[in-house]
């Protein structure tokens, strides 16, 4: 038997716990999470509650596990066969990592915008109709691309060219096009994995900027090596190092103001002020 994470209105599996800190609601509880390639531990018992409609930025030096924590969120380490994660991580109050839960519905309910732009070798219009109409969308498809298009802010730019192919965008525009598709299935969450490291200057403010507008319908999670960009755009910043056995552990997660101006732990504070890492 298959068990799908029902969307919440129409009533969502178990209880999602109010945040003390007036954040809103928690849409994602890691509790006592390991991540394990074979035998190497890569991430240790993480705790970490994510608040809706808010962005979290996960940061920390090079091999500290960041990428791999956020696939854990949509179960996408479930695709390297070595993986194997301990632990939970509650989505609406329920475990995804239940035998009788569905992965599939889980990526779809939690989207994700890789490093690198990867627009399928179709139209631009089939890029951001492709994943609704393998999940059986019977709508207005036109008026989903247009809606998701907008969303994206990429609309006007292209809305001319719907049947031209997508790679002949730009970098910045394929990315932004990546998240219109990854938004037309209307997940909750969307994970981005350095979404602007392969971008310039410009069109990482136009992602920046977008992320903004978009936290205000979706929960955002981000991972970054730009520290600059962490303190911009998220409300909520979590801290990743690694120890001597090199497995990567969550030092500090508090709101990103307190992070970057007031930390509570010595090696947050070394890696914000570039002691380390």
């Amino acid at each position: 038997m298959t068990v799908a994470i029902e969307h919440p209105s129409q009533g969502a599996t178990g209880s999602v716990k109010a945040s003390p800190n007036g954040a809103g609601r928690y849409v994602i509880e890691a509790e006592s999470m390991h991540v394990y390639y074979g035998d190497f531990c890569a991430v240790g018992d993480v705790d970490m509650k994510i608040p809706t409609n808010k962005i979290t930025a996960i940061i920390g030096p090079s091999g500290c596990g960041k990428s791999t924590v956020l696939r854990c969120f949509n179960r996408m380490n479930d695709l390297i066969s070595s993986a194997r994660i301990e632990g939970k991580v509650l989505f609406q109050g329920q475990n995804i990592y239940d035998e009788d839960v569905d992965p599939v519905e889980v990526r779809r309910r939690i989207g994700m915008v890789f490093q690198k732009p990867n627009p399928f070798p179709k139209t631009i219009y089939e890029n951001v109709a492709w994943g609704t109409r393998i999940n059986g969308f019977r709508g207005d498809m036109d008026e989903m691309v247009e809606r998701a298009l907008r969303s994206a802010a990429l609309w006007e730019e292209v809305k001319d060219k719907l049947q031209q192919s997508a790679l002949g965008l730009s970098g910045g525009q394929q990315q932004r096009l990546c998240i219109a598709r990854a938004i037309a299935v209307e997940p909750e969450i969307i994970l981005m994995d350095e979404p602007a490291s392969a971008l310039d200057p410009i069109a990482t403010l136009r992602i920046e900027d977008l992320m903004k507008e978009l936290s205000e319908k979706y929960t955002i999670i981000v991972v970054t090596h730009n520290m600059q960009q962490a303190a911009r755009i998220s409300d909520f910043t979590a801290f990743f190092s690694v120890d001597d056995r090199r497995t990567g552990n969550l030092i500090e997660f508090d709101e990103t103001e307190k992070i970057f101006t007031n930390p509570g732990q010595k090696r947050t504070e070394d890696y914000i002020t570039g002691r380390f890492g």
